[in-house]
């Protein structure tokens, strides 16, 4: 079970885009990358097609490795590692290791 899932608030806790928030895009498991909103943006080249007859240089998100990412509690304002819980029905929960407070499943 990765600790991150598609739709998570998260922060990045290394590198060079370290402090920037943002909701994550997708997640690429095989390679333990995740794919942040406005973060990593890199540049594009991009050829003249039917689809862009403009082409150009284009600003898209890149990947950021997912050890270097950690969730956003909102009660306790701050990044934060996350546990896993289960309850009596069997059911798997992430919750936040300092104030147990359950981070919600983001069904998209």
């Amino acid at each position: 079970m990765a600790h991150i899932k598609r739709g998570d608030n998260v922060v990045v806790t290394k590198g060079r885009e370290k402090g920037k928030q943002g909701k994550v895009k997708r997640v690429l498991l095989k390679k333990n990358r995740v794919e942040i909103e406005k973060v990593m943006m890199i540049k594009k080249h991009v050829k003249a097609s039917q689809k862009d007859p403009q082409g150009g240089i284009k600003d898209i998100e890149g990947t950021i490795a997912m050890s270097n990412v950690s969730l956003w509690c909102e009660s306790c304002s701050r990044a934060v590692r996350s546990k896993v819980n289960v309850d009596d029905a069997g059911n798997k929960q992430r919750v936040c290791v300092k104030c147990d407070t359950t981070f919600p499943n983001p069904g998209m």
